[in-house]
């Protein structure tokens, strides 16, 4: 079983944000889609609701839980 990554503090995340190269990242990523190296990665719940065939909103509903709340874990945001 793979180890989880500890979150970065802070100071290590704008240390990080700091060197990045925003528009050389997504020319890559632009590169890499024209030549169809590009992969899309599903949330596990977007796999889970894609296998039962429901919409988000019959999917949320069996959850008990909102739409938007659904969209967020299918967003990769909760």
């Amino acid at each position: 079983m793979p180890s989880k990554a500890k979150p970065l503090t802070d100071a290590q995340l704008k240390a990080y944000e700091a060197r990045r190269d925003l528009a050389a990242e997504l020319l890559q990523s632009v590169r890499e889609m024209k030549a169809g190296e590009a992969q899309v990665v599903l949330s596990l719940a977007v796999e889970a609701r894609q296998r039962t065939g429901l919409s988000q909103s019959q999917f949320a509903a069996l959850l008990g839980v909102s739409v938007r709340t659904l969209q967020g874990w299918e967003q990769g945001r909760k």
